[in-house]
C-alpha cells in the first residue's frame, strides 16, 4: 500500500468505523446518556478505534514481512486468527480502562452478555483492519507474481528465439563451408571427417530445441565434434581442455550452453599458432567451470551478449539458478550451476 493512501487510510479508516460502529451498535447511547457522559464516551471510543487500527496494522505487516509472497497466504491467515482473541480483549480492555480513567466508572465489570457483545463488535472491526490490509497485500502480490510470469515467458520466447539463431547461424555455417572447400582440395580423406563433424553438430543443434535440459556428458560429446571443426580451421591457434569427473557426467544442463561458451571465447580473442586460445572445461565440486585466457582483439569486436544474456536466461528460466561471469586479470571465468540428474524444471509457467 502507497504510503500516502495508507497514511490517509489511517486517518479516515478509525474515524468511519466509528461512525458505522455508532449507527449499529452505540445509537442508543445517543437517546439514553447525559451530553457529557456522551461526549467522553465517544472520545474513548474514537481514541481506542485509532489504537486498535494501528496496532492490528503493525500486526499484519509484521506477518507479511515474516511470511512474504502469496505461498505462505495460509501461515499468515492462521497466524491473524490465533491472534484475533488476544487483539480483541486487548482492544476490549483499552476502551474499559479508558471508561474508568475519564468516565467515571469504578472499576471493570460487566456482564457475561455485556462482555460478549463488546467482543463481538471488536471481532467484527478487526475482520475489516485484517481485510483491508492482507487483502491489499494479497492483490499487489498476485500482481506482482503475474507480472514475473509474464516477463518468464518473454524471457523465454527470447530464449528460444536466441536458440534458433544459434542453430542456423550463417556466418558459422559459411566458415563450415568455406573450411570444407580447402579441405576438398587439399585433403580429400580429412573433408570426409570433416563433413561428418558437421553432420554431427548440426544434428545435436537441430535436437537441442525439443529439449529444455540434457546431461553434460552429452554436452561434452557435442562440444568435442563443434570444436574438431574450429580445430580445422584454427589449427594450432586453439586448444581444448577437458577435466570433468566422471561423477558429474550424468548431471543436467541447458543445452548449447558449452558451445556459446566456446563461441564466445573464439569471437573476441586472437587465435595463434605461437599464443593459442586455450579453453578449459573442468568440473569443481557441484559446478562446472569455462574459462580461457585472455588475448583480445587489436580491433575490438561488438558485443550484444546475446550468448551470455541467453545462457543466464536458460538458468534462470528453466531452473531458478544464477551463473556467475567474472573476468581476471589473464583469463575470463564462467561458472554455471550443476543440476541433479532428476530436476523439475520452471519453464512450463
Amino acid at each position: 500500500m502507497k504510503a500516502f493512501n495508507d497514511t490517509r487510510l489511517r486517518i479516515i479508516g478509525p474515524l468511519i468505523l466509528f461512525l458505522m460502529g455508532t449507527l449499529f451498535f452505540r445509537l442508543n447511547w445517543y437517546l439514553e446518556l447525559p451530553a457529557n457522559r456522551l461526549l467522553r464516551s465517544d472520545l474513548i471510543g474514537l481514541s481506542a478505534g485509532y489504537l486498535c487500527w494501528n496496532l492490528a496494522r503493525w500486526v499484519v505487516l509484521r506477518l507479511q514481512r515474516q511470511f512474504p509472497g502469496l505461498d505462505n497466504t495460509r501461515r499468515r491467515l492462521m497466524w491473524m486468527l490465533l491472534l484475533m482473541p488476544l487483539l480483541v480483549n486487548v482492544a476490549w480492555l483499552i476502551r474499559q480502562l479508558g471508561h474508568v480513567a475519564f468516565n467515571d466508572a469504578v472499576r471493570i465489570t460487566q456482564t457475561l452478555p455485556s462482555y460478549t457483545y463488546a467482543i463481538g463488535i471488536q471481532i467484527f472491526y478487526h475482520c475489516i483492519y485484517f481485510v483491508i490490509y492482507e487483502g491489499d497485500y494479497l492483490l499487489w502480490a498476485w500482481r506482482r507474481t503475474y507480472e514475473q510470469n509474464e516477463r518468464l515467458k518473454k524471457d523465454k520466447l527470447k530464449y528460444q528465439l536466441n536458440t534458433l539463431k544459434t542453430q542456423i547461424n550463417p556466418h558459422f555455417l559459411f566458415n563450415c563451408l568455406n573450411s570444407l572447400s580447402m579441405l576438398i582440395h587439399d585433403n580429400p580423406r580429412q573433408a570426409e571427417a570433416f563433413v561428418d563433424e558437421i553432420s554431427t553438430v548440426y544434428r545435436y543443434l537441430l535436437r537441442a530445441n525439443d529439449q529444455e535440459l540434457t546431461t553434460l556428458g552429452n554436452e561434452l560429446t557435442f562440444i568435442e565434434s563443434y570444436f574438431q571443426l574450429l580445430k580445422t580451421r584454427y589449427g594450432a591457434g586453439i586448444e581444448l581442455r577437458v577435466s570433468v569427473d566422471d561423477a558429474c557426467l550424468d548431471c543436467r544442463m541447458p543445452p548449447l550452453t558449452l558451445q556459446l561458451l566456446v563461441e564466445n571465447a573464439v569471437k573476441h580473442n586472437v587465435t595463434m599458432t605461437r599464443r593459442p586460445l586455450k579453453i578449459d572445461i573442468i568440473s569443481q565440486g557441484q559446478s562446472l567451470i569455462v574459462a580461457n585466457n585472455l588475448q583480445r582483439k587489436s580491433i575490438a569486436v561488438h558485443s550484444t551478449k546475446v550468448g551470455l544474456n541467453s545462457i543466464a536466461t536458460k538458468y534462470r528460466l528453466l531452473v531458478g539458478s544464477e551463473i556467475a561471469i567474472r573476468e581476471e586479470d589473464t583469463r575470463f571465468v564462467v561458472t554455471l550451476p550443476l543440476l541433479a540428474n532428476r530436476v523439475e524444471t520452471r519453464a512450463a509457467l
